[in-house]
């Protein structure tokens, strides 16, 4: 089998350079390789992993080529984060119906139920900001978007169990991040329980005691069942399949976990470009400023979320740097034709997102911030895709909007802010996601007088 040429470094080295840097790695490999290249990152007797730019192979993977295709034994790596019942665990029949199971609740009008707890949620994390303090943006959208999970995810009230859950998921993910704990979950013999003291063992112990807290809370439920309950949890413990079925507690644990792990960091840090490139561009500021400001001090949530200026610049920020670099790869289990090359069983094959929404000929100058070209052109699926594609894009892709353009529409609406320091601003790893590097920090100005913020975002 002939394959797309790539990089001939040692598969140990590969796996370093994508690991510690992947953007600058992909980079340098499609201008040197083209938008198909060969990469041997899974040790030196895995099989090849390639990786797609192209709209058309993008498609191919995600519609014509899907049938020959399987997922979710690729993703073995987030095994222990997840669990073996997740979403991103399952292929075919199985996978289809868990996807039918958590759909409803986290998509469609069921998300406008959420409106104005997200909007509380962001206004109450930042009612304490000082002028002339200066913010790591990072910090509070973590906050944000972690009480989000909590309340309009599990639909905990501030308690006891609350708070537990709090600390403990927030210690996890920020372990999690780290590129110790990252690096682990690429190299399977760093993960030795060596007791609490060591880095497998601390997360196997913060996993465990997260999740004997969820089991609680939802035999609890299950004891004393609220129908007049909305939040997403309480959605998924009434829904059942075309047979009738409703998910096990394991199963309703592990989608749970997933949508917190693949959901906390990537919206947060979605977040924190988007408030990056507004204040990095005052003219952006601006017109969203002004698109914010007719709709008066009753404007309904959902009416913000709609406005086409601010859906703009919350997509271009995820054109620029996306939550995931790549799409979910896919093995190959019966031969493919793609790109004028033969892939037998056993290769992998990944779309690039990054790559994808880098090409010049469909984003000109794709380097520069600019939420006018989804004013402009309606891009395809296959040319944009920061939740990934096809039947495995991100299940929690719509909750993720909708969160990021009420914050950050609720944080413009009530502050002024600057930018600190006028300096270069990089990509720097976080976990599974990039965020700006530490010298991209925001003072506070002042109040601002913008007619929303005196009763933000339908606040009744």
């Amino acid at each position: 089998m002939k394959l797309p040429s790539g990089p001939q470094l040692p598969s140990l080295l590969q796996t370093l350079q994508i690991t510690a840097q992947p953007i600058r790695f992909l980079e340098t490999c499609a201008q040197r390789y083209g938008d198909t290249f060969t990469l041997r990152v899974l040790g030196p007797k895995s099989p090849p992993v390639v990786f797609f730019s192209h709209p058309q192979a993008i498609q191919s993977i995600f519609t014509t080529q899907a049938g020959k295709l399987e997922l979710g034994k690729v993703t073995h790596i987030f095994r222990p984060l997840t669990g073996e019942q997740s979403l991103i665990m399952q292929d075919g029949q199985r996978h289809q119906r868990q996807r039918q199971l958590l759909m409803p609740a986290l998509h469609g009008e069921r998300l406008h139920t959420y409106g104005k707890l997200i909007c509380a949620i962001a206004r109450e994390a930042i009612q304490e900001w000082k002028p002339n303090a200066s913010l790591s943006m990072q910090e509070p959208m973590l906050e944000i978007s972690l009480e989000i999970i909590l309340r309009v995810v599990f639909g905990l009230n501030p308690g006891w169990r609350y708070q537990q859950l709090k600390e403990l998921i927030g210690n996890m993910l920020e372990s999690v991040t780290s590129d110790l704990y990252s690096t682990q979950f690429f190299f399977p013999p760093l993960q030795q329980d060596l007791g609490a003291w060591s880095p497998w063992g601390k997360f196997v112990r913060q996993q465990q005691q997260i999740r004997t807290l969820i089991y609680a809370e939802i035999n609890e439920r299950r004891a004393q069942p609220n129908p007049d309950a909305r939040d997403i949890l309480s959605m998924l413990m009434s829904a059942r399949d075309d047979a009738g079925e409703i998910m096990t507690d394991v199963e309703l644990v592990d989608q749970l976990i997933t949508l917190l792990l693949l959901g906390h960091e990537t919206t947060a840090s979605g977040l924190n470009w988007a408030f990056y490139w507004v204040h990095r561009h005052p003219q952006v500021l601006d017109k969203l400023l002004k698109e914010l400001d007719p709709l008066g001090s009753n404007a309904d949530p959902v009416a913000i979320t709609q406005l086409p200026y601010l859906t703009a610049v919350c997509k271009e920020a995820l054109r620029v740097y996306p939550i995931a670099l790549i799409s979910q790869p896919r093995l190959v289990k019966e031969s493919v034709q793609l790109e004028g090359y033969e892939f037998e069983p056993g290769a992998i094959l990944v779309p690039c997102i990054y790559l994808a929404h880098r090409r010049p000929e469909v984003y000109p100058e794709p380097d520069q911030f600019k939420p006018e070209r989804f004013l402009n052109q309606k891009f395809s699926p296959y040319e944009y895709l920061p939740f990934g594609g096809g039947t495995r894009s991100c299940i929690g892709m719509a909750l993720s909007m909708f969160e990021m353009k009420l914050v950050l529409a609720t944080v413009v609406s009530r502050y002024q802010l600057a930018i600190a320091h006028d300096r270069p601003v990089r990509a720097v790893r976080r976990g599974i996601t990039f965020v700006p590097s530490s010298d991209f920090q925001l003072t506070v100005i002042g109040s601002r007088s913008l007619s929303i913020a005196s009763n933000p975002l339908g606040a009744r």
